[in-house]
């Protein structure tokens, strides 16, 4: 009951966490984040917009602007014919101008006013066409009519806009009403429109900074919108986000990786050798097994195919590297490939050990060096989930400790088995391999819950196939090891030969 109510308490925070990041939102870092993660994204969005702002600007033909200028008055003479009637005061004057020149733009633009400007300068255009190149505008609480003409001759903006203002006073002061009544409204010009000594258009200065703008906003939406629909972990700072755990080293992907001889021995200066090497030191500062000066290694992936067994064999060549005694025991029994990565006989494991059919003695083997040693699963059995936490693996796990410095055990992959929560409970958690857009991100946050729920931590993640940004950092005469140094057998320097054959390494099985 006790046990109930504490895992429905962690259960309980693990949702109260949830619900508290997902209400803080999105922070400047994880903006930052996202926009590193689709930097290219990002550049190529801001490159297409803003080049084609540019090329909008390039191509947009040069317009100029005109303006006339009106101003409306009262007609006097109007006034004084008519103080008895309709316009009796200075007052009601201005009320009727105020009220008809709010209509003067709209008159501007009717066939009344520019059919003349159209007769008048020979203009190869229509009524609406011209219409399109005015604005008329009247500025608020005055008695101003501004006319401005845009087209693509500087001059001939000026002459219409000068055209349209004539025709504008005519139409108002003498079309507008009977010929028995003059109008109560003057219009007169009180600024001819000048021809333009520049451009108005396209705005070159405005355009650029809304194309700058505009291609960095755009990009960053981009990214966001990238970041949302991504499944996968394309960045090792992903995987901090899921589980609170280091980032212990960073593996580009590399043909020196697919051979059958680890990259430490075949290659001991390569930049990827060298990364193997962090990842040891780091291994080194992990606490070992309580009440034993050994540590478990336990490494495990989210799913197939994120580098786990290139991984294993490598940090296990590492750590023998340095001196210390390493066994690495192949316990995939499900897809086991430790004894194929590394050319060695396979046939009996690890499986035959729990079956009780053969002894350790009997199937450990002695690779590269007498510290190094190799437990191959074996032939897949039909129940490896019984024999993986059975008494007899408990017990292999607690002698191997005592005689060795490392036990490194290469576990299924956590969504196909949960061996590697068996293993880690033995330790103190496990490693996590995680391949660059293999990693699903679905799977990551289930596999963190049950983390959570059993009370389990993971010691650290190893990030495969990684973007090689450290290439350059390696070049020149900073290397620890010389490349003759690599065992090949033939060379046969420092660190001793390289792995013989199948055959060969079963006949070199360490005798216990």
């Amino acid at each position: 009951m006790v046990s109930a109510n504490n895992e429905q308490q962690q259960n309980q925070n693990a949702a109260d966490t949830a619900v508290a990041q997902a209400e803080s939102g999105i922070t400047i870092m994880d903006l930052m984040r996202i926009i590193r993660k689709h930097v290219i994204s990002v550049i190529v969005t801001f490159v297409v917009v803003f080049a084609a702002v540019c090329a909008y600007t390039l191509l947009t033909p040069p317009k100029y602007t005109s303006t006339a200028q009106m101003f409306a008055t009262f007609n006097t003479s109007t006034a004084d014919a008519t103080q008895d009637n309709n316009y009796g005061s200075i007052n009601s004057a201005g009320t009727y101008i105020a009220n008809q020149i709010k209509s003067y733009p709209t008159l501007a633009t009717t066939e009344s006013v520019l059919q003349p400007v159209i007769d008048q300068l020979g203009l190869d255009t229509s009524v609406s066409s011209l219409a399109g190149e005015l604005t008329v505008t009247n500025p608020t609480d005055t008695a101003f009519v501004n006319i401005q003409v845009e087209d693509k001759d500087p001059k001939q903006a000026a002459a219409i806009a000068n055209a349209v203002a004539k025709s504008m006073k005519t139409v108002v002061e003498d079309s507008l009403y009977s010929s028995d009544s003059k109008s109560p409204v003057t219009l007169s010009v009180v600024q001819q429109a000048q021809v333009p000594a520049g451009p108005s258009s396209p705005k070159i200065p405005m355009n650029m900074a809304i194309g700058v703008l505009g291609g960095l906003i755009l990009g960053i939406i981009v990214a966001l919108v990238k970041d949302l629909f991504s499944t996968r972990i394309e960045e090792a700072f992903e995987l901090q986000e899921y589980i609170d755990a280091p980032i212990m080293g960073r593996i580009p992907e590399d043909d020196l990786l697919k051979g059958d001889v680890p990259v430490i021995i075949s290659k001991p200066s390569s930049p990827i050798a060298e990364e193997y090497r962090r990842i040891r030191t780091n291994l080194s500062f992990t606490a070992p097994v309580e009440g034993m000066n050994a540590r478990l290694i336990v490494l495990s992936s989210t799913s197939p195919s994120e580098g786990k067994t290139t991984s294993s064999v490598n940090l296990a060549v590492a750590l023998a590297e340095n001196g210390a005694k390493v066994l690495l025991i192949d316990a995939d029994l499900r897809h086991p490939s430790v004894a194929d990565r590394l050319g060695l006989e396979g046939n009996a494991g690890l499986t035959h050990v729990l079956s009780g059919q053969a002894a350790v003695k009997d199937v450990v083997q002695r690779y590269w060096k007498p510290n190094l040693h190799i437990m191959p699963a074996g032939p897949k059995p039909p129940n490896a989930s019984a024999l993986l936490n059975s008494a007899i693996m408990k017990e292999l796990i607690k002698q191997a400790l005592t005689q060795y410095d490392y036990v490194l055990v290469d576990t299924s992959p956590l969504v196909v088995a949960n061996d590697a929560f068996v293993f880690g409970a033995m330790g103190n958690g496990i490693v996590i391999v995680s391949g660059r857009d293999v990693t699903d991100k679905r799977d990551l946050r289930e596999i963190a819950a049950q983390l959570d729920n059993l009370n389990l931590s993971v010691s650290g993640f190893i990030f495969n196939y990684a973007k090689d940004s450290k290439k350059v950092a390696y070049k020149g005469n900073y290397y620890y090891y010389d490349d003759d140094a690599s065992t090949d057998g033939k060379k046969g320097k420092a660190g001793g030969q390289r792995p013989k054959q199948r055959s060969t390494a079963r006949r070199a099985a360490v005798k216990r």
